[in-house]
């Protein structure tokens, strides 16, 4: 584990819908389905990727992100890491600390390091998790409460040493089934007491945990696919979310929230939406 660097910028998150100010993307320049790692991959793996429509779909979901006054970091696209858009698995934020983890796949292998080459040349504060395997996507934070996913992607070896470095969060492992990749992808919080979730990927033990502490919202099988409840809250009530899941985005209407549609289809076909593509390094 390193030491933090020495720095004046201290990142900062402590929800999933505080006021986003802050927040890591890369350009999908390179995406391509090299090697299947997910299950939307599997669809798609002929069809491949439209890397010109992605990249006019991934320009627009940043402008509109600047739009509504988010500061937008556009990490370097290295050409030998095709999955790098989804900047969410190589870093997540907790508190006061940005973690940097390595990576379960081997095609990802390497993105932590363009990531902390950034980091440190920007000045920003990190820690890094030597050895653990643990993936952004997998860790769902709720104020002093951390949701951690017993995934492919992470360990409970690594949420284990994860409790360990935060003796004042509570960090609560949640199994579900290993084909929906992520956490994210199956629930997600989007505000102090609502979370959407897709009830197929838990056992009873895992529902009950989670609807003891939020108002869940059901996502449907198909929307599950097509990454519904993978939304970006940036504050304020105002949620990123998919034209394709109508279902989802009139319950987030009916109970208040304000949707931002941006349509970056071409880039869940490669297994993630807003919340992969997005690494918050300032919230407040």
């Amino acid at each position: 584990m390193s030491l933090f660097s020495k720095s004046p910028m201290r990142p900062h998150a402590s929800s999933e819908y505080d006021v986003l100010q802050k927040v890591i993307l890369c350009k999908p320049e390179y995406m391509t389905i090299r090697e299947v790692i997910n299950e939307t991959q599997k669809k798609f793996k002929n069809e491949g990727i439209h890397i010109e429509i992605a990249m006019a779909q991934h320009k627009k979901f940043v402008e509109t992100l600047e739009d509504h006054g988010v500061e937008v970091i556009l990490l370097p696209a290295i050409k030998m890491f095709p999955e790098q858009v989804f900047t969410r698995d190589i870093g997540f934020t907790l508190g006061n600390i940005l973690f940097v983890a390595e990576m379960a796949n081997k095609i990802r292998q390497g993105e932590e390091e363009v990531l902390k080459s950034m980091l440190e040349e920007k000045d920003i504060s990190y820690l890094n998790l030597k050895g653990d395997m643990i993936e952004g996507g997998d860790v769902i934070i709720n104020g002093e409460t951390v949701y951690v996913g017993v995934s492919n992607r992470t360990n409970e070896v690594a949420i284990e040493h994860l409790q360990s470095i935060l003796p004042h969060y509570e960090v609560v492992k949640v199994p579900f089934e290993e084909k929906y990749l992520h956490l994210d992808c199956v629930f997600n919080i989007i505000s102090p007491t609502e979370a959407l979730y897709y009830p197929g990927a838990f056992t009873q033990k895992e529902l009950d945990i989670i609807s003891s502490r939020f108002e869940l919202i059901a996502v449907t099988e198909d929307e599950q696919f097509t990454l519904g409840t993978n939304v970006l809250n940036i504050g304020n009530k105002k949620i990123f979310s998919l034209p394709v899941n109508p279902k989802v985005n009139a319950e987030l209407t009916k109970r208040g929230f304000e949707v931002i549609e941006v349509d970056i289809i071409e880039i869940i076909k490669s297994g993630g939406s807003f919340r992969c593509c997005t690494l918050p390094i300032l919230r407040g």
